[in-house]
C-alpha cells in the first residue's frame, strides 16, 4: 500500500510537471511519433501501424463488419496513391475540410468544423509541422481530451476507399487530408469506424478541449442566463446556438430575417448599452459561412444604433460581410431554440483570459455487487454507490441577486462505453443526486438509513444514456454529498466525476477508491502471518489497527480508521515538503511531526532520523511509518513498544545504558504526549 502512496506522489509530481497536458500528452498504445518518425526515415520506410492495422475489423462490427455489404470491395489506400500532390492543410483550416461520407458521424464532423474557427484549440488537436512533403513517412499523430488526461495518437496514412472514392470523411478540395486522417486517429481510439456512429456533438467538444459541455433550451432559458453566458465568454469558453427544424425540409432554411434553420451559429460577445435612456442588452452571433446576416432590430443596417452613444457604435458595430451582428437578447431567445457552452478547464484556456473555473476530478467505478447500487428508486441498494464530499465555501459574487448561494457544476461521465459497442454493449443511463450534510460530519461512507431519511437537494435533470451528464447548480454555502449512479442497480461501467466551481471550494472522495483498495489488499493479515508487510513495512500497523475488535486483523472500519490518518499525514508531508522535492530534510521532518501533534526532545528525534531517514532524508513511506510507530506508542502504556522502537535502532541493543536512558526519555515523552491529547 505504501509503495502506492509513494507511486501516487511520483505521479502526481509527474502530472504538476506537465504530463497528460496537451504539451506532454501521454502516448496512446505507448507509441512515440518523434521516435517512430525518425526511424522510419532513417529506414525510408513508410509506416504501417500494427495497432490499427489496415483490415476490416478497423472499419466496424456490424453494419461495417467485414464481408458486410457496405465493406464489399473497400481498399486501404494513402493519400500518395489517390492524388499526384497531396495536402495535409491547404489555405488553413476550414469548415469546407469536413464533408461527410458513409458514416454517421456528422455530430463528430459538426465539432471538428466548430475547432475551425478556434486556430488555438484546433492546433492542440492537430499539432503543427505535419506534411506529406517534408519528413514524410506515412505517419501522422493527433491529441485528444480523454477522462482528465491528453492522449497522443499515432496512425499510419492508409485510409479506406471504396470505388476510388474515400469511405468516409473527406475535403472539398480533393487534395487535403487532414480531416480524413484525424477522423482515423479518433476511430483508433474508440476501436474502430463504426463505433463513432451516432453521438453528441458536446461529446467532441469535450474531447477536442478537455473542457465541460451544457446544454439550455432557450425555451426554458434560466434566470441567469445573461450572467452564464458573460462568465463563459470571459473564459473563453466555447459557444454556439441553433435554430431547430420540424423536418428535413427546414434544414438550412433561411428564414424571412435571414437566420439559418438547423445550422451551428458561433456566439461572440455579449454587451449592455444605454438606448434611449434605458439598457438595452445585446449578444453578439457569428455565421462560420461568413454571410447571411441577421437583418432585424440591431443588425448592422438597423435604425436603433441612431439612439446610442457615436462612440460605442464605433466600437461595436462593424459594417463588414463577415457574418457577424448583433441582436437583442429578448430576440435571441426568441429566434433561437438552443445553447451549448463547452466552458474550457485552465489548462485550455488563452493567456488573456479573465477567470475560469476551479476544477476538481474523481475516478470511480461501478461494481455489481459492490458499488453499482442504481438510482434512488432502489433504496435498499443505493447507498453502495460511490460518494463524494463537496464543501462549498464562498458565495457568489453577483449584486443583482441577494441570495446568498455558491454557483458550481457537477459533470459525471462514463468511459470507454464507444469500445465496448463491438461486445454488445453500450452506454448506460446514467444520473446523479446531492444531499446536504451537518457541518463537520466525518468524510465516512452514509448508510441506508441516511437516505431514507433525507431527500437530495439537488440532482441531475434526468438519468439519460449520454456519455456525460451534466447540471448547473446553485446552493448555499455548505457540505454537500454528490452520488453518482446508474439507472438499474448492477450495471458496471468506469466513470469521471468532475467538479467546477466558481468560489473556493474543498472535496473529498468518501470512500470509492478506499473500498476498492481494501478488496485489493484484504486477506488474512494476522500477527503471525507477515502479510500484514505487504500493507506496509512497519508490523506495528496491524498492531495498531487490530486493537479496535482485539482479531490481529484489518478490517474495514479499522482500514478506514487508518487510511484517514494517511490521508491526513500525506497533507502533513506535502505542506512541509517545502521544495517540493517528494523527500523533506530532518529540518522539515522535524517541523512536519510537530504538526502531526508530537513535540519530541532532541534525543530522541535523533533516534527517529536515525532510524527513518537516508542521509537526513526521508520519504513519504518512511515517514508514515514514522507516524505510526509513534501513533502506536502514545497510545498505549506496553513496553514492547517502547523496546520494538528501540531494537530497530541501527546498533541499538536493550543492555546498551546509553539505550536504557533513551528509553526512559521515551516514556517520559509518551506519558506527557499521552495526558495532553487524552490518548487512555
Amino acid at each position: 500500500m505504501f509503495g502506492g502512496v509513494s507511486g501516487r506522489i511520483q505521479h502526481e509530481r509527474r502530472r504538476a510537471e506537465g504530463l497528460g497536458s496537451h504539451q506532454q500528452a501521454l502516448r496512446f498504445l505507448q507509441q512515440d511519433f518523434q521516435a517512430l518518425q525518425q526511424e522510419l526515415l532513417q529506414d525510408g520506410q513508410l509506416f504501417q501501424d500494427p495497432t490499427f492495422p489496415a483490415e476490416p475489423a478497423s472499419l466496424g462490427f456490424k453494419e461495417l463488419a467485414p464481408h458486410s455489404s457496405k465493406t464489399r470491395g473497400v481498399e486501404w489506400k494513402r493519400p500518395t496513391e489517390l492524388t499526384d500532390s497531396p495536402q495535409f492543410i491547404v489555405g488553413g483550416a476550414t469548415r469546407t475540410d469536413i464533408c461527410q461520407g458513409a458514416l454517421g458521424d456528422c455530430w463528430l464532423l459538426a465539432a471538428i468544423a466548430s475547432l475551425t474557427l478556434n486556430e488555438t484549440l484546433l492546433h492542440r488537436v492537430v499539432p503543427h509541422g505535419q506534411s506529406f512533403q517534408h519528413d514524410y513517412a506515412g505517419i501522422f499523430h493527433f491529441q485528444f481530451w480523454q477522462y482528465g488526461e491528453w492522449v497522443d495518437v499515432v496512425i499510419d496514412d492508409r485510409l479506406p476507399v471504396k470505388d476510388g472514392e474515400l469511405l468516409f470523411v473527406h475535403s472539398a478540395e480533393g487534395s487535403e487530408f487532414w480531416s480524413a486522417l484525424l477522423e482515423k486517429a479518433y476511430a483508433k481510439l474508440n476501436g474502430s469506424y463504426e463505433a463513432l456512429s451516432g453521438g453528441s456533438t458536446t461529446e467532441g467538444f469535450e474531447d477536442f478541449t478537455g473542457g465541460v459541455a451544457e446544454m439550455f433550451e432557450l425555451r426554458r432559458a434560466p434566470r441567469e442566463l445573461p450572467r452564464i453566458i458573460s462568465q463563459a465568454l470571459q473564459r473563453g469558453s466555447l459557444l454556439g446556438c441553433s435554430i431547430d427544424i420540424t423536418s428535413a425540409f427546414d434544414m438550412e432554411a433561411v428564414t424571412f430575417k435571414k437566420l439559418v434553420k438547423g445550422h451551428a451559429y458561433s456566439v461572440t460577445g455579449l454587451r449592455q448599452v444605454d438606448y434611449r435612456g434605458r439598457s438595452e442588452r445585446l449578444i453578439r452571433i457569428r455565421n462560420p459561412w461568413g454571410q447571411i446576416e441577421w437583418t432585424g432590430a440591431w443588425s448592422d443596417n438597423s435604425s436603433e444604433w441612431d439612439g446610442v452613444d457615436p462612440a460605442v457604435k464605433d466600437e461595436l458595430l462593424c459594417r463588414m460581410e463577415d457574418g457577424e451582428f448583433w441582436m437583442s437578447f429578448q430576440d435571441f431567445l426568441r429566434q433561437f431554440s438552443r445553447l451549448e457552452v463547452c466552458s474550457l478547464t485552465p489548462d485550455a484556456l488563452s493567456a488573456d483570459a479573465q477567470s475560469f473555473w476551479s476544477t476538481v476530478k474523481f475516478e470511480g467505478g461501478w461494481r455489481r455487487g459492490s458499488t453499482a447500487g442504481g438510482c434512488r428508486n432502489h433504496p435498499n441498494t443505493f447507498w453502495i454507490n460511490p460518494q463524494y464530499k463537496v464543501v462549498l465555501l464562498e458565495e457568489d459574487d453577483d449584486p443583482d441577486d441577494d441570495e446568498a448561494a455558491c454557483s458550481f457544476l457537477v459533470a459525471l461521465m462514463q468511459k470507454d462505453r464507444r469500445r465496448f459497442r463491438r461486445h454488445g454493449q453500450d452506454l448506460h443511463t446514467i444520473g446523479f443526486a446531492i444531499y446536504q450534510q451537518f457541518r463537520g460530519c466525518q468524510s465516512v461512507h452514509l448508510k441506508k438509513d441516511f437516505f431514507l431519511r433525507h431527500s437530495s437537494c439537488a440532482r441531475s435533470e434526468t438519468f439519460i444514456n449520454l456519455r456525460e451528464v451534466s447540471a448547473r447548480l446553485r446552493l448555499p454555502p455548505g457540505e454537500y454529498l454528490i452520488v453518482p449512479s446508474t439507472f438499474e442497480p448492477g450495471k458496471e461501467a468506469d466513470f469521471v466525476l468532475r467538479v467546477f466551481t466558481e468560489k473556493q471550494s474543498e472535496t473529498h472522495d468518501i470512500d470509492d477508491s478506499f473500498r476498492s483498495l481494501f478488496a485489493q489488499l484484504s486477506g488474512d493479515v494476522s500477527l503471525t502471518g507477515k502479510r500484514c508487510h505487504s500493507v506496509c513495512r512497519c508490523e506495528v500497523l496491524t498492531l495498531t489497527a487490530a486493537q479496535k475488535d482485539g482479531s490481529a486483523r484489518l478490517g474495514l472500519l479499522e482500514f478506514q480508521i487508518l487510511w484517514n490518518k494517511i490521508r491526513k499525514w500525506l497533507g502533513i508531508f506535502r505542506e512541509f515538503d517545502l521544495d517540493k522535492s517528494g523527500c523533506m530534510s530532518s529540518y522539515e521532518m522535524r517541523l512536519a511531526l510537530e504538526n502531526a501533534g508530537f513535540k519530541l526532545n532532541n534525543r530522541l528525534f535523533q533516534m527517529l532520523v536515525a532510524r527513518y531517514a537516508d542521509n537526513e532524508i526521508i520519504d513519504f513511506d518512511n515517514f508514515t511509518c514514522c507516524l505510526v510507530k509513534l501513533v502506536a506508542m502514545f497510545s498505549t502504556s506496553s513496553s514492547y513498544w517502547f523496546s520494538l522502537v528501540c531494537c530497530e535502532l541501527p546498533g541499538a541493543t536493550l543492555n546498551s545504558s546509553h539505550q536504557i536512558r533513551g528509553l526512559t526519555d521515551v516514556k517520559y515523552q509518551l506519558r506527557i504526549h499521552r495526558q495532553r491529547n487524552n490518548y487512555d
